[in-house]
């Protein structure tokens, strides 16, 4: 499960003004605010807003865009300048995953550490859309006995008698606060035991909310890489991405396939071979004789 929030992409302007700096180029620019009744806001993500305005990019701007996205990254700095504010909430173990982009990113989240025994667990705080449950009508194997083989254990089984235990560790912790809180010696020896137990028990199915700020950059290298991905969340991801205001810069064929992209790449390579040919005559001049 992945719960997407509060979108906002933001650095239109200085993104434009950033990318027309190399060739002076600023006149040429041809975006502008422009009025939007806020009825508009409501069906699509804006690129830009403030009051009753909108940042609408002109034909020119979108056009360079365009060429320098297609020209690599190295031409394209300005899609690192184009800021993306969101709150995701997802389970760790997809966190897991997003936290290998550590470029670019940053990341404020509700914390466990601290916040863990702040409310009551329940089933609605874990992603097991996916977990077997033959209450809604499934037929499958994947079970288990009980330990005094009464009765067949279930996956969604397990992690409601993991909940159940969750719960009784938080009861337990709060209780031992309370009378540490009070001078009991006991209690304090012993409270941290118990916030043990529900730091070692939490599944990797716990939602967790985070803020997120990301960039079209990173963004870019996110859809390439996880489109195809066999965790739905990330699916998800890929669909909001695809409902970015001018998500082309983003979701376009790959550089590899752009003819443009294949011209600086040989080019590189050209260049590169006429290095290691300089450097392999200066170093049989200095070895003649």
């Amino acid at each position: 499960m992945l719960k997407i929030e509060n979108t906002e992409v933001l650095g239109w302007e200085h993104a434009i003004r950033g990318m027309r700096n190399p060739m002076n180029s600023w006149e040429k620019s041809d975006s502008s605010w422009r009025y939007v009744a806020p009825a508009q806001r409501e069906s699509h993500i804006l690129a830009s807003y403030f009051d009753d305005s909108e940042f609408w990019i002109g034909p020119n701007d979108a056009d360079l865009m365009s060429r320098l996205r297609n020209a690599g990254t190295d031409h394209r700095k300005f899609m690192r300048m184009i800021t993306v504010y969101v709150d995701l909430t997802a389970p760790l173990y997809w966190w897991k995953e997003f936290d290998t982009y550590k470029v670019g990113t940053v990341a404020n989240s509700c914390s466990t550490m601290h916040k863990i025994a702040a409310k009551e667990f329940t089933l609605e705080d874990f992603s097991c859309e996916h977990l077997f449950d033959s209450a809604n009508g499934e037929d499958t194997d994947c079970w288990t006995y009980s330990t005094e083989g009464i009765c067949e254990i279930e996956p969604i089984d397990i992690l409601n008698l993991t909940i159940a235990m969750l719960n009784k560790a938080r009861e337990l912790y709060l209780d031992y606060q309370q009378k540490a809180s009070t001078g009991d010696q006991f209690a304090k020896d012993h409270v941290k035991e118990y916030w043990w137990q529900m730091i070692q028990l939490l599944p990797s199915s716990y939602n967790q909310r985070r803020t997120v700020m990301l960039n079209y950059e990173v963004l870019a290298n996110i859809y390439k890489s996880r489109r195809n991905h066999k965790l739905d969340e990330w699916h998800t991801f890929c669909d909001w991405i695809e409902g970015l205001p001018y998500n082309e810069l983003i979701t376009g064929p790959s550089l590899k396939d752009i003819p443009i992209s294949n011209e600086i790449m040989e080019e590189a390579k050209r260049r590169v071979h006429e290095e290691l040919n300089a450097q392999f005559d200066h170093f049989c001049k200095l070895h003649e004789g």
